[in-house]
């Protein structure tokens, strides 16, 4: 596709995956993000040269600099102090001499980290309080994280299409975060990142629109007038209800947003059948002074590292892997389940172990039955659908809240909705089309799950373009 006419150009930058649209009018393709995909996972890894990755090379270069690699916490040197040595003695005006000494705060500096992987940098950009993250004595601004990402979507483009400068960007209805001006923050923030990325005439439109006019676009002839969209990704579950006024026209009437994604729900299957494969409720014996002692294994100071897999490397130290190695020592029925954690943990296996667990929900999408199968660390569990929905019932019925609380802004009736759109990955899961359904019985549809948002993006972009 050569830019002979004018070309929209659609920018996703998302939560746990990016993707980048063209369309010149008549055709819509997919920017080759990767080397075969156009999905690219939304990552940055950072070395301490401060040489940056992005994408599936970022991910493989933090699993391949911590696999096996035992960390290594040393005092942080926080500030120098003045020691008084020697002097004349008691009662003298003579100070003596002086010694400079640093003073450590608490051990927290990883020597032996190779580089800082940065994964969901997206949910933190409505954030007043997070301003800056340490990146080896650095300190980087949010936007300085995500440029890179952005910059290899632009360098993509430009390659298909010629210089790329402007595009339509994607963005969610809410941000996350309790800031009641999160979403300008966040805008501010994004805006900057796409300027330094160089997209200086970037605009913005809301996620779920832009998955409606790609819907629009690719099924024109759609009966009836309010159209719904539902657009559930890995970090917030958007809607929006637009009234057509044509083919190609309409009005946005209503929208809502919501901090509920498909990441969550894999932390929720994470908790729920893994962890009492790697010891939670398991009793933990060792020698005391006076005795042995036996108490409840402290599982929950491993809880929040475990289901955060691009810092779950820091369980590879002695505070950590000590007492698991107790654990297995003093043998017993629960061996088999701390020689599970230590084999995660010494081969940062969380990761792979995410990555088996969105398998592992996507089969749920077809079958009543699925296995969660990890070889690595000697797991197969069973689970049924209906057990599955159990696990996320409270969420379920978040989707539930949101869905009413939509109509409830766009003042309108469930029977007014013609047709009702769902797309995002976590839109796949049999149980919210039965939310939409439970709303709008025989009018929920699908489209393009991963790449509508983009499309539509490009849609956007090429009609702003042309109407000038």
């Amino acid at each position: 596709m050569t830019r002979t006419r004018p070309v929209g150009i659609g920018l996703d930058f998302g939560t746990s995956n990016s993707a980048a649209a063209i369309f010149d009018g008549e055709r819509l393709a997919l920017a080759r993000l990767e080397a075969s995909e156009a999905i690219m996972p939304s990552a940055t890894y950072i070395n301490r040269d401060l040489q940056t990755r992005t994408g599936r090379e970022a991910v493989e270069r933090y699993i391949a600099d911590n696999t096996g690699r035992k960390v290594e916490l040393v005092p942080e040197i926080i500030g120098k102090a003045m020691l008084a040595v020697g002097g004349a003695g008691a009662g003298s005006r003579d100070p003596g001499d002086t010694l400079a000494v640093d003073v450590y705060g608490d051990a927290t500096v990883d020597v032996g980290l190779q580089g800082r992987l940065f994964r969901g940098t997206k949910r933190l950009l409505g954030r007043a309080d997070v301003r800056r993250l340490m990146v080896f004595d650095h300190p980087f601004r949010l936007v300085a994280l995500i440029t890179p990402i952005l910059l290899c979507i632009r360098e993509t483009l430009a390659a298909k299409v010629g210089p790329a400068d402007a595009g339509c960007a994607g963005h969610p209805v809410n941000f996350e975060g309790r800031d009641r001006h999160r979403n300008k923050l966040a805008l501010a923030r994004l805006g900057e990142a796409y300027r330094y990325a160089g997209f200086p005439n970037v605009s913005f439109y809301a996620e779920p629109i832009a998955a409606a006019v790609s819907f629009l676009h690719a099924n024109p002839s759609a009966p009836g007038e309010y159209l719904l969209s539902a657009d559930f990704g890995g970090g917030t579950l958007d809607f929006c209800v637009l009234k057509r006024a044509s083919r190609q026209r309409f009005e946005v009437v209503a929208t809502h947003g919501i901090a509920l994604g498909g990441d969550r729900i894999d932390q929720r299957l994470f908790r729920g059948l893994l962890f009492p494969l790697f010891g939670k409720g398991e009793r933990w014996k060792r020698p005391g002074e006076y005795g042995d002692i036996d108490t409840l294994f402290p599982f929950e100071d491993y809880e929040e590292l475990l289901v955060n897999w691009p810092i779950t490397y820091l369980l590879n130290q002695n505070r950590y892997t000590s007492a698991v190695q107790q654990c297995i020592d003093q043998g017993g029925a629960a061996r088999a389940k701390f020689r599970r954690l230590r084999e995660l943990i010494q081969q940062n296996l969380g990761y792979v172990v995410f990555q088996k667990i969105r398998e592992f929900k996507a089969q749920l999408s077809y079958a009543q039955e699925a296995v969660l199968d990890i070889p690595e660390i000697d797991v197969e569990v069973h689970l049924t659908r209906l057990r599955f929905e159990e696990l996320i019932a409270d969420m379920l019925a978040q989707i539930e809240q949101a869905i009413a609380f939509t109509l409830q802004r766009a003042r309108l009736p469930a029977n007014a909705i013609d047709i009702v759109l769902r797309t995002g990955g976590s839109s796949l899961i049999p149980a919210v089309l039965d939310r939409l359904e439970g709303f709008f019985p025989g009018r929920v549809v699908d489209h393009d799950p991963f790449t509508s948002v983009a499309t539509g993006l490009a849609i956007a972009d090429y009609r702003r373009l042309i109407e000038r």
